[in-house]
Order: C-alpha cells, then structure tokens, then sequence
C-alpha cells in the first residue's frame, strides 16, 4: 500500500526520486498523462525504506538496478498538480544514484520505454535547460548548480 491518503482539503503523498547525472545533464521524464519533465522515482509503499522505494521504482520504470550513492534532499512541497488540479502536501527524500553501470548512457540523449500501459519518454536534460522547462521540483532548477561544490566536499572528506 502506498503511503498517500486523501482528504477533503487534498493529498499528501510520500515519494522517493532518483536524481541520475551525467556530464552536467539530469536524467528527467514525462508520459502521456504529464506535459512536464519530472524525475524517476514514485511513492513509498508502508513498511518500505525510502531507499528500497527509489530503487523499485527506478527498476519499475528504467528496467535498471540503481545505486545509491547518497541521499541529497528531503523537500516537503504544498502545490496544486497542473493536469489534475489535486492539492498536495508531499514529501520527498531525493537520492544521488549512479548510472554509469546501467546501460542507460548507451541510449542516447532520448529514449522511450514502456511501464504496464504507460509510456514513458526520457531525456538527459542539461543543466542549463532546467531553468526555461517545464520541470518539477521547482527547487532544482536552481539546487543542480550547487552540486559540484558537495562532489568536491566529499571527495575532501574521504
């Protein structure tokens, strides 16, 4: 069961997503029902992990095992849904996952793939793009330029 519940006033959701980064691009994705780019991931089930979410639903959508490097975000978000017109109230745990041993480079810049009766539509979008898309989380179309500087620090650190 997933951890999301309605109520009169709207919906809260708990969700995971994977952010997949590959020489300054952002791998995001939108399908039939969004006319905006978002990220892989999608709700955690009761009971799960938010680390074992990212990674079923990575696997659900991409067919590809991620590998989680570290989480980077937990955002808490009050929006209305653009297509639906649901209110939310969603928390979401952002990880840094590798996908350099995925095979998902090898398929070019887009690439369509198939989940059940959804088609999903992925493009490794650059950095610079973000800005002037129609992209959700908001929050990371400025927070994607501040990576580099927490790459080095770790690299310090170990």
């Amino acid at each position: 069961m997933d951890l999301t519940f309605c109520t009169g006033e709207g919906k809260f959701n708990c969700r995971v997503c994977a952010i997949m980064i590959s020489d300054g691009r952002i791998l995001a994705m939108h399908d039939e029902r969004s006319p905006y780019y978002y990220l892989p991931g999608g709700r955690v089930e009761l009971g799960e992990t938010a680390e074992h979410a990212v990674i079923r639903e990575v696997e659900e959508e991409l067919n590809v095992t991620p590998k989680i490097v570290r989480p980077l975000w937990m955002n808490q978000a009050f929006f209305t849904e653009d297509v639906t017109g649901v209110r939310y109230h969603e928390l979401c745990v952002y990880f840094l996952t590798d996908a350099s041993e995925t095979g998902l480079l090898e398929k070019g810049d887009r690439f369509t793939l198939h989940e059940g009766r959804h088609i999903h539509d992925f493009e490794w979008l650059p950095f610079e793009r973000l800005e002037n898309e129609y992209f959700y989380p908001v929050f990371l179309k400025k927070e994607i330029f501040h990576l580099p500087e927490v790459f080095t620090l770790r690299e310090e650190i170990e």
